[in-house]
């Protein structure tokens, strides 16, 4: 078995005027000499003994290695058909099973498929002078990085628009404001990449067709859900408008207490739709679906009842109270809840919704499973 040790000099200017290839241990040595003596400084000395050690790994476990120089010349399409021509000869005077391709740049490194295409390459050998080293890996790095498109349009597309924006931002507006509108928007894009924002808004298309073209009902609920949040949101802001308060606190209170009840209806039409969906599939339905409309409807009560809790503390809100009434023999005079006693009724309340929530996925969930059983009893 034959290993061809292939060393490249696309360039053409290291055999000087003897006729590619150079074939053999000492034939290469000499070469080595001479193109040493002549520029010591040439990376191609390098090649050369890394090829030569290459072949003499080789023989000593027993292999059979041929080392040559394979040179080119010339334009760029006359030295690859050149070192193309080289490789058949090679082939055709020694009849090598595989070669190993020593290389010192990238340039070289690109023959490496027309090497390949006529004879197995059964490894790469690189030669970094070791005081070139970290400028060599550099250059690999940045030259793996330009080749992924998917990291050019990622990295470099957003850092040239932001090369952009930032003179034009300092001309229009300010320095202060230019750098924190850049670091503004390279921050969204960073939570934008790393959240996965991305992955879901294109697979959010393909998402819509099949509920349109499958008449999911979860569609038309998510549709109501975007509207009462955008609804919670307006009373939100409408909530803080009308608060004399000045504090940041204060206000992000208000805005809780007003928004919670139509976010609250958004998240129970949303989670609604997708429990009616697994019901109309009739594949079963799994209890996190029948715990979300319950857990949604608690989790709003609770913070309903702090942010009024807490902003009666602060005197934004009066204490609550209950109107008298009378319903025949029956009068209540009204009574007036402390704050302490309303947060307690909402607490109890949503502990109560999401207790009554897993209690009823349980009991589906045992239906099911009883159903199932009973189904297999049947068919046997």
């Amino acid at each position: 078995m034959t290993t061809l040790v292939a060393c490249i000099d696309r360039a053409g200017d290291l055999v000087g005027g003897t006729e590619p290839p150079v074939v053999g241990r000492d034939a290469v040595e000499s070469l080595v000499v001479d193109v040493g003596v002549t520029d010591p400084e040439d990376s191609q000395v390098n090649c050369l003994l890394e090829g030569l050690r290459v072949a003499a790994d080789l023989s000593a476990e027993g292999e059979t290695a041929e080392v040559a120089v394979l040179s080119g010349g010339g334009d760029a399409v006359g030295a690859d058909r050149a070192i193309a021509r080289q490789v058949e000869d090679l082939i055709e005077e020694f009849d090598p099973s595989g070669a190993v391709v020593v290389v010192d740049s990238a340039e070289d490194e690109r023959l490496v498929p027309i090497i390949e295409s006529r004879l197995t390459v059964d490894a790469v050998d690189r030669v970094v002078v070791r005081q070139a080293r970290d400028i060599e890996s550099t250059y690999y790095l940045l030259k793996q990085f330009l080749a992924d498109e998917e990291l050019r349009k990622t990295v470099l597309v957003p850092t040239g628009l932001a090369l952009i924006a930032y003179p034009v931002l300092w001309m229009v507006a300010s320095p202060g404001v230019a750098a924190g509108a850049i670091v503004a928007v390279v921050g969204l894009f960073l939570l934008y990449k790393g959240i996965g924002v991305d992955a879901y808004l294109a697979a959010l298309p393909g998402q819509v067709r099949e509920a349109l073209y499958s008449g999911q009902v979860a569609l038309v609920t998510y549709v109501v859900a975007a509207g009462l949040a955008i609804v919670g949101v307006f009373a939100g802001a409408a909530g803080v408008s009308a608060t004399a308060a000045e504090s940041p606190a204060v206000l992000g209170l208000r805005f809780a207490f007003d928004s919670v009840p139509w976010l609250t209806g958004a998240a129970l039409a949303a989670s609604t739709g997708r429990l009616l969906d697994e019901l109309i599939r009739r594949e079963g339905v799994r209890s996190a679906y029948l715990n979300l409309p319950f857990g949604a409807v608690a989790v709003g009560l609770v913070i309903r009842g702090f942010s009024a809790f807490l902003l009666e503390l602060t005197g934004v809100f009066e204490s609550f109270t209950v109107g008298s009434m009378e319903v025949g023999p029956v009068a209540f005079e009204g009574v007036t809840l402390a704050p302490e006693t309303r947060l307690t009724l909402f607490i109890v309340v949503g502990v109560v919704v999401s207790l009554l929530g897993v209690r009823f996925a349980s009991y589906v969930s045992s239906q099911e499973i009883e159903e199932e059983f009973a189904a297999n009893r049947d068919r046997q």
